[in-house]
């Protein structure tokens, strides 16, 4: 009964929506007297019914839809753009260009906004913003005015793409979480696929003022979508706390006074907030883990946003189709990025077995489907361009390829993100800023480029550079490793060095003594690490990350010394 009065959402199933709270109610804390989360706690967001927390996943899915499909409808009416505003076409493929350049500068913005003031009221301003933005898209007077309007409505949907990832991991484990994200990936393919198929009928059924019927038409579809979104919760855990602690004060000052959330005992200062943040993304980005995921996927992304491009030159300019049938084969991309859903939902089944006999899950065990996804990309991409070179061959075949492609691309996409969220966990929207910001970047030059290449090198030749690129940069999915698997590498090779006998008991002493000392003696910072994760601080300096990075070098070479010494005694 008390699941369904929580999915029946009554208050007093959910007393922090009611406005008849219990002054004299028992509260949990954590060991350092901050006010936390109970075992069971219907605050938590993790601990919400599975139907509303399918529901929240939808409605921000949702939003990034709106994002995506922005970003690509206007590839379809270029020509009436360029005819319109009397620009070249290369100059109208500006109107992408600088969409997706605003997705660069809003995660550096949104991302820290979110982690302070959390999910819900950014996702209100900013997706509101983008409507607006839209709207002088629409009635653009000129096509500077056109322009303006794309880069501001691209800079506030990077919100809804910068923070669904984080909504994701807000309410979901990591077996649940890794599903999310493939809803989430497919529905990147849905909207990119379906703006140019829109846009092209619009084309051909409006005439001259198609292309702005493809700004009312976002504008309907986010009016619709706003409606919903007025109806998502908090999400963010440090900010329910932090209102949960605001509530109890007020309701009963006498026992409640000095009740604080984690946030507000770690202090809360925006500025400070900021300038770590503009850091943080690029630190990420540099760690090597994140910079080979971003590599990879930049090369995916930029190919994704090629084919909105590729596709009229194959279908329109060499098969003479017109722009609404000529864009349909990219419907392929919407079933190959379904088959990749289908497949990363057995994966997942058959990791949870796994778990189930007792395997330990690491973020790792996500890598495989990059590897298959990097392994079909190239080979789906060299069968997309030798096929549709040629108009002898029937036009199924290079769509059969492009639906292959795209299931390529949806399995690097969701390995990747539920492996940057494994791994970063608290961090996951400046890892997504991080890696949002490289992929837009690569993705805008896109457009400005496609139609020159091709044009020169004929899609054989253009579609051969491609998968050779992708070919190049296959390895880097096999060669992501966690410092922990570094450590355990070196553990390995040091145990090696010390002598034949005893390695396997001297290298257990050493893993041992390694998780004592993190554990133990030294477990002062670890623990700070532990507790700033779990209480959603995301905001250290720049100097205490160094510190405790020099710290733990410092302590891990101790350790070696001692064990050469050892070695040397023994000997």
């Amino acid at each position: 009964m008390n699941s369904l009065d929580r999915f029946l959402s009554r208050p007093t199933a959910k007393p922090y929506r009611s406005g008849k709270i219990d002054p004299n109610q028992e509260v949990h804390f954590n060991k350092d007297g901050h006010l936390d989360f109970e075992e069971g706690d219907v605050e938590n967001p993790k601990n919400w019914s599975v139907g509303r927390r399918i529901y929240i996943t939808v409605v921000a899915v949702s939003m990034v839809v709106n994002a995506t499909f922005a970003s690509s409808a206007p590839s379809g009416v270029l020509v009436g753009i360029s005819e319109y505003f009397h620009v070249s076409e290369e100059a109208a493929g500006l109107v992408i260009t600088l969409f997706l350049l605003g997705y660069c500068a809003g995660p550096l913005v949104f991302a820290p906004l979110s982690e302070f003031f959390g999910r819900r009221y950014l996702f209100y301003i900013t997706f509101l913003c983008y409507i607006a933005f839209n709207f002088l898209c629409a009635f653009a007077p000129n096509f500077g005015s056109l322009l303006v309007g794309r880069l501001l409505s691209g800079t506030f949907a990077s919100a809804p793409l910068t923070n669904a990832p984080g909504v994701v991991a807000d309410i979901w484990g990591p077996n649940e979480r890794a599903n999310a994200i493939a809803l989430f990936s497919m529905m990147t393919f849905v909207g990119p696929a379906a703006g140019p198929i829109v846009a092209g009928f619009l084309q051909v059924t409006k005439g001259d003022d198609g292309w702005r019927w493809i700004f009312y038409v976002l504008n309907m579809f986010g009016g619709g979508t706003a409606i919903l979104m007025f109806t998502l919760p908090e999400t963010y855990a440090p900010v329910v706390l932090l209102n949960k602690a605001k509530r109890l004060r007020r309701v009963n000052p006498e026992k409640y006074g000095d009740v604080t959330a984690p946030a507000e005992a770690h202090g809360r200062n925006l500025g400070a907030m900021f300038r770590v943040a503009l850091l943080r993304p690029w630190q990420i980005l540099f760690d090597p883990i994140a910079l080979l995921v971003a590599i990879y996927i930049s090369v995916v992304y930029t190919l994704l946003y090629m084919l909105f491009s590729i596709y009229p030159i194959v279908f329109q300019q060499k098969r003479g189709w017109n722009a609404g049938v000529g864009e349909l084969p990219l419907a392929g991309t919407v079933v190959g990025a379904v088959i990749g859903g289908m497949i990363v939902l057995t994966f997942t089944r058959h990791e949870q077995k796994r778990q189930a006999k007792g395997h330990k899950f690491e973020a790792e065990d996500r890598l495989p489907l990059a590897m298959l996804g990097g392994i079909l990309f190239p080979v789906t991409m060299f069968w997309f361009a030798w096929t549709a070179e040629y108009n002898s061959i029937h036009w199924i075949v290079p769509t059969i390829a492009g639906t292959l492609l795209s299931t390529s691309i949806m399995l690097v996409f969701v390995a990747y993100l539920n492996y940057l969220t494994d791994t970063y966990l608290m961090f996951t929207a400046s890892a997504m800023a991080a890696n949002t910001i490289t992929r837009s970047a690569c993705g805008a030059a896109a457009p400005l480029f496609t139609n020159y290449m091709f044009n020169a090198l004929g899609v054989g030749g253009g579609g051969s550079l491609i998968g050779g690129v992708a070919s190049c940069s296959h390895p880097s999915p096999s060669s992501s490793t966690t410092p922990q698997q570094e450590q355990d590498a070196s553990d390995d090779s040091e145990a090696t060095e010390v002598g034949e006998g005893g390695d396997d008991e001297e290298k257990q002493q050493r893993r041992a003594r390694r998780e004592s000392g993190q554990s133990g003696a030294s477990s002062e910072d670890s623990d700070s690490d532990e507790e700033s994760l779990e209480q959603g601080q995301d905001y250290e300096t720049t100097e205490e990350i160094e510190r405790r990075a020099r710290h733990r070098r410092e302590r891990q070479r101790a350790e070696m010394e001692r064990v050469k010494t050892r070695s040397d005694a023994g000997a």
